[in-house]
């Protein structure tokens, strides 16, 4: 029987860094804030160069609680810095903080209660990203945490893969060190992928909860990018399929084979997706070499492996990859990645009318499509914006695919849009769709750019169907000329305003809105600065 949480100090938290000086003191400081469930926060210095070590001394002269560990030389990742933490905890729970994030108020005693209720190995909780400087906060995997959940075992729930996180979660100090259970040693990018195998491999009883127990900062213009967000080399993209391949192994070493196929089609939905949508970022020698690595890690998979979902979007993606020896189609690989996915046109049949991918790989078939329910295809729609002074048209076109959406009767489109780094939408609309001569169905409205205001707008759809089912999605973006050029349009309210369509990394339309002279001002700055680097 263990004590209440509130009766003893029961978790140490282990603090790595290197070389963060300006960050850890907030982190240290979001542990010590945890109360007085928190024995010790085990700092551990990955010999840092920048003054962190002396900084994380001063803090130990003024905190009890706080104890300072330096590595004598830097391990060049998170791994072995963590591995530190765990020798040295005393503590029967220890969960993990990294130099540049944070413990929200009350993390430690939601995850310490659950784990001594159900008597639990594990406990996890939910993470956020909150983006820097900008506040907006993007929950991690939150379909794992909508309620109290316990399993006895990781495999009643195998989509716990997908959250390959360490630190929105506490352990069993005893249960990591009887099952031998670290982190990789060195410089082994995405070590968290690894360790969290090695956890579900050893078949704990696990609790969750629904309440927010990490804040990962995400701070994309940081001189030097997490790993996570640094995937512009192709060595960032060879670490990321070893870290996969390196868990699948645990998992199915250990007997846990449904896990391992989950890992696996995270990787379809999750890594291929994430990086497919970047590839025309680019240049061609890493179209190349990304190909090459893809096509090598997909031959790994099994039969079993593809009849899982196979209408899935990573999936198709991932066939087009095995496919093709050469990069090919990457723009509408781009927008197959998508979230929601869009399967762009051209729509193409075999000779015996079977659906096909292209008139070049005539061996890649599409039927799942033809028995997939509408709402879950991955449906195609163009939009179009045009800023006017006076009167800025959004115009839609949805595209048919394979005679499903003609069976389905698409009524009408419901648009919004929605701020990227505030989350509040605007101008919701539903407009009928007319049906054209060339098998598509298209929407027009007005977009008031000044109601919109200043800041960055993503365009949200809902295709509504007539049996009453709905597709969520979002639109290719295009123009007419096939370019999307910044325009300014005069405005009562601001005076001017500057508007940049614009698509996304996944090829949506979204729509950048400069207001007033300072702001027009603020983008012209900007845009010399970035000539003159």
């Amino acid at each position: 029987m263990h004590p209440h949480p509130q009766q003893a100090p029961h978790v140490s938290v282990v603090v790595i860094g290197y070389d963060d000086v300006a960050h850890i003191a907030d982190a240290v400081r979001s542990a010590l804030a945890q109360g007085p469930a928190v024995r010790e926060v085990v700092a551990v210095d990955d010999c840092s160069s920048d003054g962190t070590f002396e900084l994380l001394t001063g803090l130990a002269g003024t905190e009890p609680k706080v104890r300072v560990i330096r590595r004598e030389s830097n391990s060049g990742g998170c791994g072995s810095p963590r591995n530190t933490g765990i020798d040295a905890v005393t503590s029967p729970y220890v969960m993990f903080l990294d130099s540049d994030d944070v413990l929200p108020p009350g993390a430690v005693d939601a995850l310490l209660a659950a784990a001594v209720k159900e008597r639990a190995e594990v406990a996890g909780g939910l993470c956020v990203r909150r983006e820097l400087p900008s506040g907006r906060e993007v929950p991690w995997q939150d379909r794992l945490y909508t309620g109290n959940t316990v399993l006895a075992r990781p495999a009643e729930l195998p989509r716990l893969v997908h959250d390959t996180l360490c630190v929105n979660k506490l352990y069993r100090t005893d249960f990591l060190r009887e099952h031998d259970i670290r982190f990789p040693e060195g410089r082994f990018p995405y070590e968290d992928f690894v360790f969290t195998a090695r956890v579900l491999a050893a078949a704990p009883r696990l609790a969750l909860v629904p309440e927010q127990v990490y804040v990962w900062h995400v701070r994309r213009s940081a001189e030097q990018l997490s790993i996570s967000l640094d995937r512009a080399g192709i060595d960032n993209w060879r670490a990321r399929i070893e870290a996969c391949r390196t868990a699948y192994e645990i998992l199915l070493s250990a007997g846990q084979k449904e896990l391992a196929r989950a890992a696996r089609a995270k990787f379809l939905d999750h890594e291929l997706r994430m990086y497919a949508r970047e590839l025309g970022l680019r240049d061609a020698e890493y179209r190349s070499a990304w190909w090459t690595l893809t096509r090598e890690y997909l031959t790994e998979y099994d039969a079993a492996d593809w009849a899982l979902n196979p209408a899935a979007p990573g999936r198709l993606l991932a066939r087009v990859v095995l496919a093709s020896p050469e990069p090919r189609d990457l723009p509408r690989l781009r927008e197959l990645a998508a979230r929601p996915a869009r399967l762009c046109p051209p729509y193409v049949r075999a000779g015996d009318g079977t659906p096909i991918w292209s008139r070049d790989l005539p061996q890649l078939t599409l039927e799942p499509y033809l028995t997939r329910p509408v709402e879950l295809l991955p449906l195609a729609v163009d939009g179009e914006l045009r800023p006017r002074t006076g009167d800025t048209r959004l115009r839609l076109r949805l595209h048919e695919m394979y005679g499903r959406l003609a069976e389905a009767r698409p009524e009408a489109l419901e648009v919004e849009w929605r701020h990227r780094e505030e989350g509040r939408t605007a101008q919701r609309a539903t407009l009928p769709l007319t049906p054209g001569a060339d098998g598509t169905w298209s929407a027009e409205t007005s977009v008031d750019l000044a109601a919109l205001g200043a800041g960055t707008w993503d365009l949200r759809l809902h295709v509504r169907l007539a049996d009453g089912t709905a597709r969520d999605t979002t639109a290719h973006a295009r123009t007419g000329d096939g370019r999307l050029r910044r325009s300014a349009v005069a405005s009562l309210r601001y005076g001017v305003l500057l508007v940049q369509p614009y698509a996304t990394h996944s090829g949506s339309l979204s729509v950048r809105v400069a207001a007033g002279a300072r702001g027009v001002a603020d983008v012209l700055r900007n845009r010399l600065r970035r000539l003159l680097r």
